[in-house]
Order: C-alpha cells, then sequence, then structure tokens
C-alpha cells in the first residue's frame, strides 16, 4: 500500500466507516449482512444526492441553504398534481419536479449572479420563502398516501436486478457527477473558481456564470429529490425535511469538501454521507438515543473542519516553499 494513499482523505473515512460496522456488528452480527448495508445505502441515497447538488455550489466558495426547501415546495407540487390528477404518469411528474426545482435553483443563482449578493443571505431568504409558498400552496394542508396512486408511491421501491430503483438513482447521480466534474470543463472550471476566482478570470471563466450553474444545478437534484423524498415516506406537508439542509452540509465537509471552496471529491461526498447514514441506522440498534446522533454528527463536523483547515494550511506552506525555491 503506498504512502500516498495514507494521505488521502477517502481512505481514512473508508476505514472509519468500515470501522464503525465493524464495531456495531460485534454486538450485532446481523448489521453487517449485505442485504442490511444494501439498505443502509438505500436509505442514505437521498443524502447523497443532496449533498453531491451541495458539493457543486460549495466548491465555487458559496452554500446553498435552500435545498431543503425546495425539495418541500417542490414535492409539495408534485404531490398535489398526483392527487388531483392521478392519470399523470410518474415519468412526466418526475420532469415537472426537476422543471421546479431547476427554477428554484435558477432563483438563487440569478441573484447570486447578477446582483452580487451573498449566497448565504440568497439561499437564507430563499429558505424561508420556498417553505412559506409550499404552505401557501396547500393551505397547511397535508397529502398523506390515501390521496396518492399506486404508481407514485411504487416507482422507486421497485427493485431492479434485485436493488431498488432509488438506490440505481442515486447511483447514476454518483457517476454522472464524477464525469461531469472529472471529465468536462465545466466541472473543472468549479474547482478553478473555489481556488483562486482572481486567477480564473484570467483563464477565460465566467465566475458569475459558473456560479449560476452551480446554483442550477442543485436546484435540479433539489427537485428530483422532492419527488422521491414524498413518494419514499408517502406524506407532503410544510414540514418536510424540515432542517435537513444541515445533514446535506454536515455530508460535505466531513467527506473533505472545504468551505473556503475549490476542494472536495464525489468519492469524499459519498462517503461523508454514508458515515451519516451508518450512525443513523446503528444508533437504534444499539438502544442509543436518537439525541445522541445529533451531538456525534455535530461532534464530526467540527472534527473534519479542524482536519480541512489543517490540511489547507498544509498545503499552502508546501506551496510556498515550492516558490521560494524557485
Amino acid at each position: 500500500m503506498s504512502a500516498s494513499l495514507f494521505r488521502q482523505r477517502e481512505f481514512w473515512l473508508a476505514l472509519a466507516v468500515l470501522l464503525l460496522i465493524a464495531l456495531v456488528s460485534a454486538r450485532f452480527p446481523g448489521f453487517a449482512n449485505p442485504g442490511n448495508l444494501a439498505q443502509i445505502f438505500n436509505d442514505t441515497s437521498l443524502l447523497t444526492m443532496l449533498a453531491l447538488g451541495q458539493m457543486v455550489v460549495i466548491l465555487t466558495r458559496s452554500i446553498d441553504l435552500s435545498v431543503a426547501s425546495n425539495l418541500c415546495f417542490t414535492g409539495m407540487v408534485v404531490a398535489m398534481l398526483n392527487a388531483n390528477y392521478p392519470a399523470v404518469p410518474v415519468p412526466a411528474l418526475i420532469v415537472v419536479a426537476l422543471g421546479v426545482g431547476l427554477v428554484l435553483g435558477v432563483v438563487n443563482g440569478f441573484f447570486v449572479w447578477r446582483l452580487n449578493i451573498p449566497s448565504i443571505v440568497v439561499t437564507l431568504g430563499t429558505l424561508t420563502i420556498y417553505r412559506g409558498a409550499t404552505f401557501v400552496l396547500s393551505g397547511g394542508a397535508w397529502v398523506n398516501a390515501d390521496r396518492m396512486s399506486p404508481d407514485f408511491i411504487a416507482f422507486q421501491r421497485q427493485l431492479l436486478l434485485g436493488v431498488p430503483v432509488l438506490s440505481w438513482v442515486a447511483l447514476l447521480t454518483i457517476l454522472l457527477f464524477f464525469l461531469f466534474l472529472t471529465r468536462t470543463p465545466q466541472g473543472r472550471s468549479l474547482y478553478a473558481i473555489g481556488v483562486n476566482p482572481t486567477a480564473a478570470v484570467y483563464t477565460g471563466i465566467d465566475v458569475g456564470r459558473t456560479k449560476f450553474m452551480a446554483f442550477c444545478i442543485s436546484g435540479l437534484v433539489s427537485g428530483l429529490c422532492g419527488y422521491l423524498w414524498i413518494s419514499r415516506y408517502v406524506i407532503a406537508s410544510v414540514e418536510v425535511a424540515n432542517g435537513y439542509e444541515l445533514n446535506v452540509i454536515a455530508a460535505c465537509v466531513i467527506g473533505g469538501v472545504s468551505i473556503a471552496g475549490g476542494i472536495g471529491s464525489v468519492l469524499g461526498t459519498v462517503l461523508g454521507a454514508l458515515f451519516l447514514g451508518v450512525i443513523a441506522n446503528a444508533l437504534p440498534v444499539i438502544n442509543v438515543s436518537p439525541f445522541w446522533q445529533m451531538a456525534i454528527s455535530g461532534s464530526a463536523i467540527i472534527l473534519a473542519v479542524v482536519l480541512n483547515a489543517r490540511g489547507e494550511r498544509k498545503t499552502g506552506r508546501i506551496i510556498l516553499k515550492k516558490a521560494e525555491a524557485l
């Protein structure tokens, strides 16, 4: 095993996930069964997809606090559409969800790009606006399972090669983000902006337009997750995914995505989401209060931020030494 592998954040995070699984399995052997691990991945699929969308935004030194509210509003739109027009096919509803989520992402991106308002201010505002719009749209009422069509509920639960469709959607999303960030100029430009926005301009990158694209991607993913969330938990209300944006950001930070921008990987983000997913599934098994999950997640975030900060300072010193040698 090469020394460079030990310096990879993803290696240590994968090791932490495996160690956590091993510790729980020592007391409850069934926890490490392939079927249970596959279920954990399926349970974490929505968090994984949302975290990947958030990662794209964070890479550009921005943040999207409205992802959960986007999910909530989009989910309510498709739930009400299905309740009132049950004949509308599921693929059409997914297209509607993608479209609504994209529009909400465009709103965020427009204010950040054209009006140059800090992303944390914009998305803190739209977080409340989208959640309020959900209440206005539904009149405060819920859409329950008895008003949803069987196809609406069953789509993401269907098995393909023995694996739920939801897991396949997550795997496809992971692959698309990997190819986008590593194989396209647009993906590489996200990293360039995060590393040095000024230098990125001199290389011909439109910083504002690229940030706009990042928010559109985040909105698109949130819209897709809006349908998947509602069809999975079979209830649409104003409280859906309330506060879930914190879990999304936590998955990114634990996965090694730097809040300062320019640093992060698809693998790290996926492992960060899986780390939280394993914790969420392990604590009830070992009879630990769910409130401890919040404490453990918070501690993991603080530790991850410290490690990220130290790693970035170390990289900076190496660069300076190389420059002095020249």
